[in-house]
């Protein structure tokens, strides 16, 4: 189902609107809120009884406006973003204490800045992007350090923003959990000769999502 407040954010919902437990969900820098994988994980958890509500950056939202490709926004803007959506989701009566947020690497990460600050019950990152593909020196780790927030990250092991060797090396604080999804690249798409398929490595998400769900 599409949601448009009128003020602006565009919204797509999955999932009972009675549901225990929302997910609010943004997607990665190069693909929207509708992409193959955000519809797959957001459905699937809509099923299992999730609220699931996605949303796009200012910057994809001109992208499909305009149909011109254009950079990420600033890091304030991308935050500034994430902050009107939970507001919005806070005031049409989601309950705070059972509110999660999240989404595709970028997402995710910025989703991740601000866990803490806006005291998320939980946070989902689907694809962190560690370092820059070829440059393990810029580590995006630092915030990870101190984060208090219940974290699930779910990590592809041919993710080339990091290998499972490099994530075993970080100092990352004791609330976050990994979950390896077994021949992923950065969207958890596995190689024909592994045996496996999308589908199932994107189940396999949705199924560290629900665990973390039932820790809290």
């Amino acid at each position: 189902m599409s949601d448009n407040p009128g003020n602006g954010l565009d919204l797509l919902t999955d999932g009972p609107l009675d549901a225990d437990w929302t997910l609010v969900l943004a997607h990665g820098a190069g693909q929207g809120m509708d992409s193959p994988f955000m519809a797959h994980i957001a459905r699937a958890l809509g099923r299992a009884g999730m609220r699931v509500i996605r949303f796009e950056f200012p910057y994809m939202a001109e992208i499909r406006r305009t149909g011109r490709r254009k950079p990420p926004n600033r890091e304030a803007v991308l935050l500034e973003r994430w902050n009107r959506v939970i507001d919005q989701a806070l005031a049409a009566g989601t309950n705070a204490r059972r509110l999660l947020i999240g989404g595709k690497s970028l997402g995710g990460r910025m989703a991740s800045l601000i866990a803490d600050e806006r005291g998320a019950a939980g946070l989902v990152c689907l694809g962190y992007p560690f370092h820059p593909p070829g440059k393990p020196d810029r580590l995006r780790t630092e915030h990870l350090r101190g984060l208090c927030t219940p974290t699930l990250i779910c990590q592809g092991t041919r993710d080339p923003f990091d290998t499972p060797d490099e994530v075993a090396g970080y100092a990352l604080a004791p609330s976050i959990r990994l979950a390896w999804i077994e021949d992923g690249d950065h969207s958890f798409k596995p190689r024909r000769q592994s045996g496996r398929t999308w589908e199932q490595n994107l189940d396999q998400a949705t199924e560290a999502v629900i665990g973390l769900v039932a820790t809290l």
